[in-house]
């Protein structure tokens, strides 16, 4: 059985290829592409029910005994994260032929998206450093493909700037594991976790776990490392702005997670009273962020920052209640990030704008999606019963029990920011009186609906049945506490 852990990478790393080979007979493609993405859906929730019946799946690549090949890790956190993605994905190939012209879905969209998603899975999965590695660049360059699809000016300046930064981060992780190597002599993330207790320099060990903060602090887009998200992610189709903004900053912080829960626990005073700040400080940044711009497409991008320092928070606090907050948010915000680009794209294509000021009363032509942005604004800003409120309920009461009263203080009143920018589309764009002027297009409204509304009806369901899931995200958390059990799972001790 251990097979299975391949298998979130292999299929749509498959697809992707024969996807290209007829990647101009878009009736064929879209309908494969639909199909394999609600296939792969179901190998991995099966596959997550597995690994919660028995326990942790391990594949050894090449029958090469961990710690010496490749190993894949299928243990509840990575494979809650790909079940998440896979949803995600769901919704956007089904989004993409109502978004996407012709030219742009026959210019190997399905194969970039495939590629994507492979390389998302492989970070969630894969048990080295280096071949996490080896996935952030899957990942990236499958993003390369998608950000300038369509060629537009604006999306060429922007993706200058999203290829340099990442490419200088990407450089510097390279490096960084070097450097990780010389000291413990393995990329092996349990066997390093094992051998850094052993090393005497800890201030080294310190160093490089700096820089690794940094490398995925700036994939993540913490503060002061996320100057550069928010007008690359809006430059492409909304389609794929929801695959970026749902997934790419998710992995820099899964990463985090796993590495700061896992190998460098040895200075928590240090370096994790350091996230505590720097959640602070992203916090606020982002929030300011997404109430300074009256374009709907980057408030959403701007509250992507907000989001991921409430992520860095329950990292720094360090305790179950803190990781089980964090696990919790991020498969909500997945979720609704995914929900609220699909929304922004839908809204500025049928208003003919993407400017707040230009809109009014737009719910009185399409009252169905006005009423889904609705929620999803109450979703984004934690209010009960929605699933943001129970993951930021986990997150302040672990930052309660850490003693982080004033940090604690500085995120609810972020996420009151965070409520005002929002509903601020929801007030001036669709709220007031109806323009009599606008002629609606309610054939092309009524095909955006079936996507959106399936993200929400997972969002919405992670939080009024929150009592089903969190048991297993409260198991996710007191696991993440000890890591002993990773270890010793993977090198069999």
């Amino acid at each position: 059985m251990s097979n299975l852990a391949a298998l979130p990478i292999i299929i749509p790393l498959i697809a992707g290829v024969l996807a290209a080979l007829f990647h101009k007979k878009l009736k064929v493609v879209r309908v494969f592409a639909q199909v394999l993405t609600v296939i792969n859906t179901g190998v991995v929730a099966y596959i997550l029910f597995y690994v919660h019946q028995n326990g942790t799946v391990i594949l050894e690549s090449g029958d090469w005994a961990a710690p010496f090949g490749i190993v894949l890790v299928a243990d509840m956190l990575s494979l809650s994260l790909a079940l998440t993605t896979n949803i995600v994905a769901i919704a956007c190939v089904f989004y993409a032929p109502k978004s996407l012209s012709q030219k742009q879905e026959e210019f190997y969209f399905y194969t970039f998206y495939f590629l994507l998603i492979a390389g998302v899975s492989g970070a969630f999965i894969t048990g080295d450093l280096f071949n996490l590695f080896v996935f952030f660049e899957v990942l990236l360059m499958a993003s390369y493909g998608l950000i300038v699809l369509g060629g537009e000016k604006v999306q060429l300046r922007e993706s200058l700037k999203y290829v340099l930064i990442n490419l200088f981060s990407s450089m510097l992780f390279v490096t960084t594991i070097a450097f990780l190597y010389s000291v413990v002599g393995t990329v092996n993330m349990a066997q390093i976790a094992e051998r850094v207790g052993e090393v005497e320099q800890t201030g080294v060990l310190t160093t490089i776990g700096i820089l690794l903060f940094f490398v995925f602090g700036t994939k993540a887009a913490l503060f002061p490392l996320y100057y550069w998200l928010p007008k690359p992610y809006i430059a492409p189709n909304p389609v794929i702005s929801a695959l970026f903004g749902a997934l790419l900053t998710k992995v820099g912080i899964y990463s985090l997670l796993r590495v700061f829960s896992l190998i460098f626990i040895h200075e928590r005073n240090l370096t994790h009273e350091f996230f505590i700040w720097i959640a602070a400080l992203t916090l606020v940044f982002g929030a300011i962020g997404a109430l300074s711009t009256n374009n709907i497409k980057l408030v959403v991008a701007y509250n992507i920052i907000p989001a991921v320092g409430f992520m860095l928070l329950g990292i720094g606090v360090y305790n179950s209640t803190g990781f089980a907050g964090s696990v919790y948010y991020l498969i909500n915000d997945m979720i609704i990030k995914a929900a609220l680009f699909l929304l922004v794209g839908a809204i500025a294509y049928l208003a003919g704008t993407s400017d707040l000021r230009k809109m009014r009363g737009l719910i009185h032509h399409y009252p169905l999606l006005g009423w889904m942005f609705f929620i999803a604004a109450f979703v984004l800003a934690g209010i009960p019963p929605f699933s943001g409120f129970i993951g930021k309920l986990l997150l302040l009461q672990g930052a309660m029990e850490a003693d982080q009263i004033v940090v604690a203080i500085i995120a609810l009143a972020s996420s009151l920011l965070i409520l005002l920018s929002v509903m601020r589309i929801f007030i001036r764009g669709f709220w007031g009186e109806k323009d009599e002027s606008f002629t609606p297009n309610k054939k092309a409204a009524r095909g955006f609906v079936f996507p959106i509304a399936f993200l929400l009806f997972f969002s919405v369901l992670l939080g009024v049945g929150a009592e089903w899931f969190y048991p297993t995200i409260e198991g996710i958390g007191d696991y993440l506490m000890n890591p002993q059990n990773y270890i010793e799972s993977i090198l069999k001790e």
